[in-house]
């Protein structure tokens, strides 16, 4: 018997790894809504140890970084994206096989390597930053690097595995800088692949391609390209399935409350109901957000922007591409677990009586059932969408309006970004950051 109960033991002990929770999330969210960059970044900072630990140095690196990045810290970012990116391409050599406790306790114990999607973004979100510094050799490079990640990802699980094949913003990027660099036909090339790609995006994700041409323009002007990150970015939470064995009773739980509340309710329904095999699947949230959309106007010139990255449609795919092989997993795991507290059981019963058997029963039970969560960890400091707008403007330092609209398209709040420079058939990139 001392083997089972070790095994159920390393089970009760497998918390490790599960990254930063729900409230500290909520709380690095509220700094952002008000753009308290500072406040923020201390809370991460602060929290490092604590929320985030060894195991998921991606995540901290990861939401440090887009933070650094909408506060306009764009090298402190870039250091702390490229840190992600060496970490993520470490362990995603090492995936080939998960540890034990993984197959005992829950996907929380693995080492967070970071989502397909949120690799994708790592590497825009360093374009951009580069973008931003005028750097536009080394955005290319970065916004070049999601293709081929992607197709090495395609040549190693296979077309069917991933939800997408390219990213259709990371395309249009590539074209807007390789125009930047006067490689023409490399842009023209990258406008024909984003186009492709928007329209599988629009079948599959349903994001249509943005229009890519700004319009007509004089000789002097130049462009700004302006782009806006609306919403809070998608959640990870737990769906629990609960099936009881015996009496043949079926217990299907979804639910929006907290995911420590949800484990305590899974181990109590898994003790009153004798016999209860409990499986933990992970889902995307999308929290309600009131700006949903902007107009910007400068120098008497106005446009609306339009979605070109939809984070949240992009996780939810990712993640229903990577659902087969999660819930093959999170089966076999209850069954063991079941299997394990049922040995245990009988082992008791016969060792100490029927009494004391039922008790060992029960708690094994109880603790099969506490442990086993999906694992929701993910990029928390992204935003939900991204939105661009391309205006042509005579050469100048001028004043940017954008004005936030809602759902209905009212205004529902305004900014005035001052100091924003035009430079004669050159481009200029800006962007703000919305949360609320």
């Amino acid at each position: 018997m001392r083997s089972v109960i070790a095994a159920m033991c390393v089970v009760a002990l497998g918390a490790g790894c599960a990254g930063p929770s729900a409230s500290y999330k909520q709380e690095v969210n509220r700094h952002i809504a008000a753009r308290d960059w500072a406040g923020a970044a201390r809370i991460i900072e602060q929290s490092r140890a604590y929320e985030y630990g060894p195991g998921n140095e991606v995540l901290y690196y990861l939401d440090e970084a887009a933070l650094l990045h909408d506060a306009g810290a764009f090298v402190q970012s870039d250091a702390l994206f490229d840190r992600a990116e060496l970490r993520m391409e470490e362990l995603f050599t090492k995936s080939v096989t998960r540890g034990a406790a993984t197959f005992l306790v829950n996907d929380n114990t693995t080492m967070y390597s970071g989502q397909v999607h949120e690799r994708v973004l790592l590497h825009v979100y360093r374009a951009l930053n580069y973008a931003y510094m005028g750097k536009t050799d080394d955005a290319v490079v970065e916004a070049r690097k999601v293709s081929a990640y992607l197709a090495e990802l395609n040549d190693r699980l296979g077309q069917s595995r991933l939800a997408f094949e390219d990213d259709p913003f990371a395309q249009y990027l590539s074209a807007l800088l390789f125009e930047d660099q006067g490689r023409t036909d490399d842009a023209r090339i990258s406008y024909k692949l984003a186009q492709e790609a928007y329209a599988r995006s629009a079948r599959e994700l349903g994001v249509g391609a943005p229009r890519f041409d700004p319009g007509g323009h004089s000789p002097d002007e130049g462009e700004l390209v302006f782009l806006h990150y609306a919403g809070p970015g998608p959640r990870r939470d737990t769906m629990t399935l609960q099936v009881a064995w015996g009496n043949a009773m079926a217990l299907v739980q979804a639910s929006d409350v907290a995911e420590r509340d949800m484990r305590v309710r899974n181990a109590l329904v898994a003790g009153v109901a004798g016999n209860a095999i409990t499986v933990a699947l992970p889902r995307f949230v999308q929290d309600p957000y009131l700006i949903q959309g902007s107009d910007v106007e400068i120098a008497g010139v106005a446009g609306r922007t339009l979605v070109v990255e939809d984070v949240t449609r992009l996780a939810r795919s990712t993640l229903q591409s990577a659902l087969p092989a999660i819930q093959a997993r999170a089966v076999v795991r209850a069954t063991t677990k079941y299997m394990l507290a049922r040995l245990a059981q009988r082992q008791a019963e016969a060792q100490l009586g029927q009494g004391w058997g039922s008790l060992v029963g029960l708690a094994a039970q109880f603790t099969s059932a506490a442990t086993e969560t999906a694992d929701t960890r993910c990029w928390a400091t992204l935003s939900a969408q991204i939105r661009m707008a391309r205006v042509w403007l005579p050469p100048g330092v001028h004043t940017l309006k954008v004005r936030y609209l809602g759902a209905g398209g009212a205004q529902v709040g305004e900014d005035m970004l001052p100091g924003v420079e035009i430079r004669s058939g050159r481009r200029t990139y800006v962007h703000v950051r919305t949360s609320s």
